[in-house]
């Protein structure tokens, strides 16, 4: 060890024992991130955020509201105001019900909801899987320079204690 290693390919040899031509596109990547001295890229919400488009925001907002108990408890008092409504009480003020039984307009609407709200809900669930994709990638990242990090103090080490004995049999000559 005659110096700390300058490039990736270097790093490489050092301490995977590999040319860099050898091994695959995620570890040439963190080799060369190490021998520049980068930190880890942007987290997955980061990145993603990064490439937002307005469609992107829209189905995550859709799919937030869509999906939690306030919109599921309000839209049940929602439907429940419509029978009522459209049942005996407005024959109470002498008017007709505009969608009375069995509610023919209602189900259009919720037919109509659930056709819109279901494709916008998978487009986000789509964008989180690439989110946890990206996360996946920043970790095994994270994993693997750890690792060249551990292996490169380990050798270290070696030639530190390596040395030390060598000074010390130099002594005792």
């Amino acid at each position: 060890m005659n110096g700390v290693p300058r490039t990736a390919g270097e790093l490489c040899e050092e301490l995977l024992g590999r040319k860099l031509s050898e091994v695959d596109a995620e570890e040439r990547r963190v080799l060369e991130r190490i021998a520049s001295g980068t930190l880890v890229g942007p987290d997955a919400q980061e990145e993603a955020a990064l490439h937002a488009t307005f469609p992107d925001r829209l189905a995550d907002k859709v799919a937030a509201v869509g999906g939690s108990w306030g919109f599921i408890i309000g839209f049940g008092v929602v439907l429940f105001g419509w029978m009522l409504i459209n049942s005996e009480v407005l024959k109470v003020f002498g008017l007709h019900p505009f969608d009375a039984y069995p509610y023919i307009f209602l189900n259009l609407m919720l037919s109509t909801l659930a056709a819109i709200q279901a494709p916008v809900i998978m487009m986000s669930q789509n964008r989180q899987s690439d989110k946890d994709r990206i996360a996946a990638r920043h970790d095994y990242e994270v994993n693997l320079r750890t690792q060249l990090e551990i292996i490169r103090l380990h050798k270290r080490m070696d030639h530190l204690f390596e040395h030390l004995v060598h000074r010390d049999a130099a002594k005792d000559s």
